[in-house]
């Protein structure tokens, strides 16, 4: 197990589907491990009721049907499919519409999703959720690239309410994967993911979805910077010491 999860951390992120029904092939008496340990690129459903898309994911999922954030059912139709309470239904409504305003604003597009559900801890989990497209035919503004995408999971635990305070756990994961092909940079391929996790103890004074909201916003500034420097800074890095600029001119020591 411990070699599989090595493995596929050292995967791109669009093989990750690939390699992990193969993993699930050669170690089916570790299936249940795999699945719930393994990030895999979201897929995106559409909610023909609500004539929205939504993303699919392990926390959603109950057989083979997938829950919506906006009509509360799920597809294919089930009839005993888990549903959150009443209170936390009415919370994951509202993260729904907040976390589409934070989507618009930071990526420009793209689809998102929040998922919720209760504990054996009388506390809850979120789960927030962004799919970009960033290529030509995607549904972002910009589509530079010719592939393109990045998924973010953001799932956080959340402790029971003390004395006006609640304990946060959030573990995100980012899964970046990106192709060009055009004059100025030729066919260039980069793709990886990244893992960090978040703990803080929380007034719950101004409510559940702002301290959640701080964080993951904290959580994803953190994560692109560790992005931009290991895998743009050190890439740059090395093509320009494999290829330095045609006007970079070596100059000689006076004499």
């Amino acid at each position: 197990m411990e070699a599989a999860m090595g493995l596929m951390r050292r995967i791109p992120p669009k093989q990750t589907e690939t390699a992990l029904s193969a993993l699930l092939t050669l170690l089916p008496h570790h299936s249940s491990d795999l699945l719930s340990q393994v990030d895999q690129p979201l897929q995106v459903l559409s909610d023909v009721d609500h004539g929205k898309d939504f993303i699919l994911c392990e926390y959603n999922r109950d057989a083979d049907s997938y829950r919506s954030p906006w009509s509360n059912k799920y597809h294919p139709p089930l009839e005993d499919g888990a549903l959150p309470s009443l209170e936390l239904r009415k919370l994951e409504v509202e993260a729904n519409d907040i976390f589409a305003i934070y989507r618009d604003q930071y990526y420009e597009g793209g689809i998102s999703s929040v998922y919720m559900w209760e504990d054996d801890n009388e506390g809850f989990v979120a789960c927030f959720l962004i799919k970009k497209d960033g290529s030509k035919t995607g549904h972002g503004r910009r589509g530079y690239l010719q592939e393109g995408g990045w998924d973010a999971i953001h799932v956080i635990e959340v402790g029971p309410e003390e004395e006006g305070v609640a304990h946060y756990r959030l573990t995100s994961t980012v899964m970046l994967s990106l192709t060009t092909d055009n004059e100025s940079s030729g066919t260039f391929s980069l793709s990886g993911s990244i893992r960090r996790q978040m703990d803080m103890s929380l007034s719950v004074a101004e409510g559940h979805l702002c301290n959640m909201g701080r964080m993951i916003e904290e959580m994803e500034s953190k994560l692109r910077n560790s992005l931009d420097q290991v895998y743009f800074g050190k890439t740059k890095e090395m093509v320009c010491t494999l290829r330095p600029p045609a006007e970079v001119v070596m100059r000689l020591p006076d004499s």
